[in-house]
């Protein structure tokens, strides 16, 4: 694995890199500032023990005149106006290359509903749902009668586009159900109702133009859910890496979750979450374009169990952003 991603690495463009100044585009205003901040500054400091001209630009300010002092675009933010194509296509009009997915890729995948519509349509498995717009129905009793006929109990109640498990709750029965789509209206007008599947939770990070699979994580939080707390605070979840699954399963996960990547255009990087039933059935929850980078984050464990360190993998999403420096 190590092996396949040094095609990656290019010595000439990563001198011509460090002769640029990199900004470290974090913060932001969107739920997940914190963690976005956090996910910057890991990033800004290895940079600058790699040798490179780095500077923080934290979005929450005016930062049209810091974009005018930098050569390429390090993406760190999580969440709305970061995540979602919105600063992609400011850097592209600023004709700043950037890492990460594009506008298309970032659209599509933070839009939970719209990118379960374009798998299902390919044939990837995810969990049935609904999708309810608050901005057409506001009739609460007319919804819960629609997800009790088109669903059956338990179900998961998401915001539409929001990251880090923001606003998500479990329903168990009918009379919870109201509370749960109030607290994710908190943070979208567009609600993701989808049946709840038991099962081991498993993650699959992609890298690469030519995209590669690094190992699988199994993730087993001590809590039971793998909630914002559970993401976050150190030694409340267990990761399992590779995950011990059979071969054909561990094989037919890392494809789907490539097939993913590709469908829906992401580039550069991604990280795919899966639901493995008791049937052995993986379904695809979602797809994350700009995944963390925190001490507790997903994608530098799996990097870690192919011999690849931090500071070598934040070099790789570097060299990826463009070819062509």
């Amino acid at each position: 694995m190590k092996d396949n991603l040094k095609k990656f690495q290019s010595p000439s463009v990563r001198s011509k890199k460090k002769l640029l100044r990199i900004g470290i585009i974090a913060g932001g205003i969107s739920s997940e500032r914190e963690i976005s901040l956090m996910t910057g500054k890991n990033i800004y400091q290895s940079l600058i023990k790699s040798g490179y001209d780095v500077i923080f630009i934290d979005t929450k300010k005016d930062i049209l005149s810091d974009l005018r002092k930098i050569n390429l675009a390090f993406l760190a933010l999580h969440g709305r106006y970061g995540e979602d194509g919105t600063i992609q296509g400011l850097l592209e009009y600023m004709k700043i290359p950037y890492t990460g997915s594009g506008v298309p890729g970032s659209a599509i995948s933070i839009n939970k509903i719209l990118s379960k519509e374009i798998l299902k349509c390919k044939n990837i498995l995810t969990p049935d749902y609904i999708a309810i717009d608050f901005n057409e129905n506001k009739n609460f009793l007319e919804i819960k009668e629609s997800i009790k006929k088109k669903l059956s109990f338990p179900v998961i109640v998401k915001p539409n586009s929001e990251g880090s498990t923001i606003g998500i709750n479990i329903v168990y029965e009918n009379d919870k159900l109201e509370y749960a789509i109030r607290d994710a209206l908190k943070y979208d007008n567009k609600i993701l109702v989808e049946r709840y599947i038991k099962g081991r939770e498993l993650t699959v990070s992609i890298i690469g133009n030519e995209p590669v699979a690094l190992p699988i994580i199994e993730i087993k939080p001590k809590s039971g859910f793998y909630d914002y707390k559970a993401k976050y605070t150190k030694n409340m979840t267990e990761y399992i890496v590779p995950a011990k699954l059979d071969g054909t399963i561990s094989r037919q996960t890392s494809n789907t979750a490539v097939k993913c990547h590709k469908i829906l255009q992401c580039k550069s990087i991604s990280r795919v979450d899966f639901i493995l039933d008791n049937n052995n059935d993986a379904y695809v929850i979602e797809l994350n374009t700009m995944p963390g980078m925190t001490a507790t984050s997903l994608v530098p464990k799996a990097a870690k169990a192919v011999g690849i360190d931090f500071d070598y993998l934040i070099e790789i999403i570097l060299d990826l952003a463009s070819l062509k420096v």
